[in-house]
């Protein structure tokens, strides 16, 4: 990967900035079932301390332990650089089969696994990657084409930049419990007030069944394709995070 930009604040880039593209990939969070902090810590593996979901009616639960095994059964935890090449493997063929695009390359995904992992969550099986979330900081009030590549560390709100399951696990509300656990980590942390994506207009209902409402139409437009900015308080999900640690 070669060197970042933005690493001086200035008037240019106020965040940091991951790779440009001269044709940039699509496709927030693509459809249900591709569903798609103050102090940043360092690029370590942040092992979430294990807690019951507390899912809101009708999103199914984790499966069960049916079994034994040397690996967790199931398993959250922030991703790091390492688990790069995982996660592009699903994104890319979760979203190509769909769209034909990536909303991240791989660069891009190893640029927001190093500089905020901790805005990252991996669901893994028996020890293999299943479904995953990145994020990184936005510092303004809508996102703008440069949220596509920027983590903007003073910020206070949580993108979501992609969520994909692997074909293998897809169907069975893998998604929905993941982006609920997501919004419950994001909320544990003092800095993150909120989190947004851009969705298609089909996706909206989705979205709105975990605390999600439109913000109205999204700045960022890619060719003929236009989406709809959602934006959720985490303050909710906060409080659920406390009370499952207790």
């Amino acid at each position: 990967m070669g060197p970042l930009k933005g690493s001086n604040w200035g008037e240019e880039a106020r965040g940091v900035e991951g790779p440009s593209l001269s044709h940039r990939p699509f496709l927030k969070l693509g459809t249900p079932w591709v569903a798609a902090a103050p102090r940043m810590s360092t690029p370590s593996i942040h092992c979430l301390k294990p807690s019951p979901l507390h899912l809101p009616s009708g999103i199914p639960g984790s499966p069960g332990r049916q079994r034994r095994h040397t690996l967790p059964a199931n398993e959250f935890r922030c991703l790091t650089p390492e688990d790069a090449a995982g996660v592009f493997e699903i994104e890319r063929e979760a979203f190509i089969s769909v769209s034909g695009n990536c909303p991240l390359n791989l660069d891009e995904v190893r640029h927001f696994l190093t500089l905020c992992p901790e805005l990252s969550l991996g669901w893994f099986v028996e020890g293999r990657l299943v479904a995953f979330i990145i994020g990184s900081l936005w510092d303004e009030e809508r996102l703008t084409q440069e949220s596509l590549t920027l983590h903007r560390p003073g910020g206070r709100t949580a993108h979501l930049h992609a969520l994909a399951v692997h074909h293998s696990f897809r169907q069975q509300g893998k998604g929905s419990v993941l982006l609920w656990r997501y919004l419950q980590h994001a909320g544990g942390q003092p800095a993150v007030r909120r989190a947004v994506l851009m969705c298609e207009d089909a996706l909206v209902p989705f979205y709105q069944r975990f605390g999600f409402h439109p913000a109205g139409p999204c700045a960022v437009v890619v060719g003929s394709l236009t989406f709809t900015e959602m934006h959720c308080s985490l303050r909710g999900h906060a409080a659920l995070r406390r009370n499952s640690d207790r």
